[in-house]
C-alpha cells in the first residue's frame, strides 16, 4: 500500500468525523485514529487538518442556528477552537505524542514568503516529534479572503511541505461515478469536467465543503505530486478500515518535474486576474518563452505585482499561471507595445518580461 512508502501523511478531518450530531468531540473515533496513526508514524511524518471549531463553539454556547452572519462565526470560531485544541491535546497525551497547534489563513499559503515560512514551522515540529494539528484561522478570515473549507487548505499544504500522501476523511466512501452511490470510483488519474459532473453537491450540518472542494484539493495534489484518498471517516480505525477493505478513491498524480516555486504556483487557490494573449505571444508560451507586453491583448481583473494571475489565450483557453512582474495599471498601459518602449512609457526601469518563464507553469 502506497501509505506504507510516505514519508510524510497528511490527514484531514471534516467536522462530522470528530463532531458527533450533539455536537460533542467524539473522543473514542480520535483515539482509534490516534491507534493507526502509531501503525504507521515510525520514520514517518504526519500531520492533521481538522474542522469542527466552529460546531464545538456552537455546542459549548448552546447556539443551534446553522446560517451565522460571518462576524459572529469569527467569534464562535475563537472560542471553539480553544476546546478542539484542549480535546486533540488529552487525547494524543493520553498516547504518549506531542501536539503543536498551526492557524493558518490564506496569506500564509499564498505568499510565497509567508509559505515559506510555514514550511520552517512545519520541519521544526517533525524535528521536535511533534504532530501539527491544523486549521483554517476562522477567527480572522473574511468572506472576501477565506479557504471556505479545510479540503484544500489540507491539500495546499500538503503542497507546501512536500508531502506525498493526503488522506481526507468525510462521511462517504469515496467518489461514485453517478454522484449517488452507485458505483464507488477506484482510481482517478485526471480531473476534468466530466469528474467535476459526479460531485454531489450536497454539504452536511457542520461542514463547509463537499465533493466539489474535495475535487479541488485532489487537483492540488495532483499537481504537487502528491497522493490523495477519500475515504470513510465514520468508522472506527479509519485508515485501517480504508486499506483492509480497499475502500476508497484513490487520486493518481502527475508525474511532475516542476520545481517547488513552481508547484507553488501552479497550485494557488485563485487568480486577481487574467491576461488574455494573441496567437503569437501563445506560440512563444507552449514554447518555454516568456510573456512580453507586445503580445497582450487585453486583462481583466485587478492585481498587484508580484500577484499570481492567469494567461488565457484569444479563444479564452487557459494556457498559464504565472506571477505578475507589474501590476494590472502597469500592463494596462504597456500592453501591445515592445519591450524597449516599456521604461519611456512608465517613466521608470523595469523589466521586460511581463511574466518571466521562471515563474510561469503552463497548463
Amino acid at each position: 500500500m502506497l501509505i506504507n512508502n510516505s514519508k510524510k501523511i497528511i490527514i484531514k478531518l471534516g467536522s462530522t468525523t470528530v463532531i458527533d450530531k450533539k455536537g460533542y468531540f467524539k473522543k473514542s473515533w480520535v483515539n482509534s485514529l490516534i491507534k493507526d496513526i502509531k501503525r504507521y508514524k515510525k520514520k514517518r511524518d504526519v500531520v492533521i487538518v481538522s474542522s469542527g471549531a466552529i460546531a464545538l463553539g456552537q455546542s459549548y454556547l448552546k447556539i443551534k442556528k446553522k446560517k451565522i452572519k460571518l462576524e459572529m462565526s469569527q467569534a464562535i470560531a475563537s472560542i471553539g477552537q480553544i476546546r478542539l485544541a484542549e480535546e486533540f491535546q488529552k487525547v494524543f497525551k493520553k498516547n504518549n505524542f506531542k501536539i503543536g497547534q498551526i492557524l493558518i489563513s490564506p496569506d500564509d499559503t499564498e505568499q510565497r514568503r509567508r509559505a515559506l515560512n510555514v514550511k520552517r514551522t512545519f520541519d521544526n515540529l517533525f524535528r521536535l516529534g511533534a504532530i501539527p494539528i491544523v486549521n483554517e484561522n476562522d477567527t480572522t478570515a473574511t468572506s472576501e479572503i477565506k479557504y471556505g473549507d479545510n479540503d484544500r487548505l489540507a491539500a495546499r499544504v500538503a503542497q507546501i511541505i512536500g508531502a506525498d500522501t493526503l488522506i481526507i476523511f468525510s462521511d462517504v466512501d469515496g467518489l461514485y461515478d453517478q454522484g449517488n452511490k452507485k458505483k464507488l470510483i477506484k482510481e482517478v488519474r485526471k480531473i476534468d469536467e466530466s469528474i467535476y459532473n459526479l460531485a454531489d453537491t450536497k454539504i452536511n450540518s457542520y461542514g463547509s465543503g463537499g465533493m466539489i472542494t474535495k475535487l479541488d484539493a485532489a487537483n492540488i495534489c495532483m499537481n504537487a505530486g502528491c497522493h490523495m484518498f477519500i475515504g470513510n471517516g465514520n468508522k472506527n480505525n479509519p485508515i485501517r478500515n480504508m486499506i483492509q477493505n480497499k475502500i476508497f478513491t484513490k487520486f493518481i498524480p502527475k508525474i511532475s518535474t516542476l520545481d517547488a516555486r513552481k508547484k507553488w504556483i501552479v497550485s494557488s487557490l485563485s487568480s486577481n486576474g487574467t491576461i488574455y494573449i494573441d496567437k503569437g505571444a501563445a506560440n512563444a508560451l507552449k514554447n518555454g518563452k516568456s510573456l512580453l507586453a507586445a503580445g497582450i491583448k487585453r486583462i481583466s481583473g485587478k492585481f498587484n505585482k508580484g500577484e499570481n494571475i492567469i494567461v488565457n489565450d484569444e479563444d479564452n483557453n487557459k494556457l498559464a499561471r504565472g506571477l505578475a512582474s507589474f501590476s494590472s495599471k502597469e500592463i494596462e498601459k504597456i500592453k501591445g507595445r515592445h519591450s524597449n518602449e516599456i521604461e519611456k512609457i512608465l517613466g521608470y526601469p523595469s523589466k521586460t518580461e511581463v511574466i518571466h518563464k521562471d515563474d510561469m507553469v503552463k497548463l
